[in-house]
């Protein structure tokens, strides 16, 4: 078992724009899809919260994200190729920026393509949390955090303070339109 210390905000390899995957097979990527997925679960472990980790935050620069939900996924080389009409406001967190919390804005349904570890290809439609997930850790491939989407006029917050006033149940805004189809003038 190996469990990667997290790279906290400031690391550089957090800003970087991370390689892609050439053979999702080979022994370097399985070692970094192990340490992913050693360190989220002793993440899950000791702090009771975590779906997903980025390559980058454990120091790997490349295209690898893992979940892990129901069960074990690992994503190489996944890019967004089609957003839904329907954005989301959601109080976003992230390990490597402990105990903030970051109000952004997400698509409400995204398709990723991808490939396994395999090499296989693969493409999902998911909508609400995972969304929401698939983009914030697709964000970190390409050096994007949650701080750089913030959205609103006090957009960060303690994690304690909005437990505190919020409760851990309102994270999720409504579903809104982004946009609507054009309609034609009713002239009368």
């Amino acid at each position: 078992m190996t469990v990667h210390r997290v790279r906290l905000l400031g690391d550089p390899i957090l800003r970087a724009k991370c390689e892609p995957i050439k053979n999702p097979r080979s022994a370097a990527v399985r070692i970094v899809a192990d340490g992913l997925q050693d360190t989220l679960r002793d993440l899950k472990a000791r702090f009771g919260m975590g779906r997903g980790l980025a390559a980058p935050q454990i120091g790997a620069p490349i295209r690898l994200i893992y979940i892990e939900k129901d069960e074990p996924w690992f994503l190489a080389n996944p890019e967004i190729v089609d957003v839904g009409g329907q954005d989301f406001s959601v109080w976003d967190d992230c390990f490597s920026v402990p105990n903030l919390l970051c109000r952004v804005v997400r698509a409400h349904r995204i398709t990723v393509r991808y490939q396994d570890l395999t090499g296989e290809p693969h493409e999902v439609t998911v909508e609400n949390d995972m969304a929401e997930l698939l983009q914030h850790e697709i964000d970190h491939l390409d050096g994007v955090l949650m701080l750089d989407r913030a959205i609103g006029l006090d957009p960060i917050c303690y994690r304690e303070e909005w437990n505190k006033h919020h409760g851990t149940d309102k994270r999720y805004g409504r579903k809104e339109t982004r946009w609507a189809p054009s309609k034609p003038a009713v002239v009368g």
